[in-house]
């Protein structure tokens, strides 16, 4: 009993820091880029370092749980997860906190648990019952929390113009922002995709940082060859004001942080599934608009506080309802 309650207190403390750094990491993203650096050098550097930082652990630690032969559909889930997880993923997400701003960043993945819900539904992982209350909770939950996040993405884009000459007052929708909002909804929906993936990799694979440390690498690699094809001068890198000495050490912490972050997310995916580790997410939602308010002065209007309120209503509908689902497939 006192060891299952340790590790009950293990994950859970353990999902909140995590919430921690992804707040702080977004502000951080979004800092880097505004000195120059593009989405692709920043995935490319700090991906590199998470394989660096985490393979020495993966061969001292589960070496013993590699399998002994990779068949081919474990290979093409390996690179599906790189592509998606780290470049297509990455991508969106830093190109969306370019346009918008961290709050929106951090906000948006709040979708994940409801789309990550009705995904393994799909695929059969999720059973349903459309006879019991827990299931229908599910299903209404994950609408609040679609209804919330589009409510604080359009109220937190639109700017209120006062007119000097009769005082009226105007919506205008900043482009840029709505652009970022539709970049940053591709990048939930692929992040997404791609837990329920994961989840079905490591019964397969049950190495969470062997599995981080090999999709980092391919991603890597993935990546450079996107960025390669994109840039006609066949240039890796872009141009910023931050010194190679200063991208070095911030990949390096990057890196050493995200890789941290991702193998405990998969311990605990393996431990206790996806919606309990995709549940935390709010967290960092609140984490990240007190930095913009305190350090960026970011105003918080009324509006994206219901929407942001809706997807919290919506999202324990969704998760914390699910406890209940047990006895409703039982019954």
């Amino acid at each position: 009993m006192k060891k299952e309650m340790l590790e009950e207190v293990m994950i859970v403390g353990g999902l909140v820091m995590v919430q921690f750094v992804y707040a702080g990491n977004s502000l951080l993203m979004s800092h880097l880029m505004s000195l120059g650096l593009g989405p692709f050098t920043i995935v490319i550097f700090s991906t590199f370092a998470t394989f660096l930082i985490l393979s020495p652990f993966a061969i001292l630690f589960e070496r013993k749980q590699w399998p002994n032969e990779l068949s081919a559909r474990l290979i093409g889930k390996l690179v599906l997860i790189s592509f998606a997880g780290v470049t297509l993923f990455q991508s969106l997400f830093l190109e969306g906190i370019r346009l918008t701003s961290p709050a929106m960043a951090t906000a948006m993945p709040n979708l994940a648990p409801g789309l990550i819900f009705f995904i393994a539904w799909t695929v059969r992982l999720e059973k349903m019952n459309m006879k019991c209350a827990y299931s229908k909770l599910k299903i209404l939950g994950t609408l609040l929390c679609v209804f919330g996040a589009l409510t604080m993405s359009l109220m937190h884009s639109a700017s209120i113009i006062q007119d000097e000459k009769d005082n009226a007052s105007i919506f205008v929708f900043d482009r840029d922002r709505v652009v970022g909002c539709i970049y940053l909804l591709g990048a939930v929906f692929v992040l997404s995709t791609n837990v329920v993936l994961q989840a079905s990799t490591l019964a397969e694979f049950p190495a969470p940082i062997s599995l981080s440390a090999i999709t980092a690498l391919i991603g890597v690699l993935i990546t450079m060859v996107v960025q390669l094809l994109q840039n006609q001068n066949g240039k890796l890198l872009t141009r910023s004001l931050i010194s190679i000495g200063n991208l070095v050490g911030f990949s390096l912490l990057g890196g050493m942080v995200s890789g941290a972050c991702v193998s405990f997310n998969g311990w605990a995916m393996k431990k206790r599934g996806p919606v309990m580790v995709s549940m935390f997410s709010p967290i960092a939602t609140v984490i990240s608009v007190g930095f913009s308010v305190v350090t960026l002065g970011e105003p918080v209007r009324i509006g994206s506080v219901g929407g942001m309120a809706l997807m919290f209503i919506g999202l324990y509908l969704v998760c914390v309802k699910a406890l209940g689902s047990l006895s409703c497939l039982e019954s």
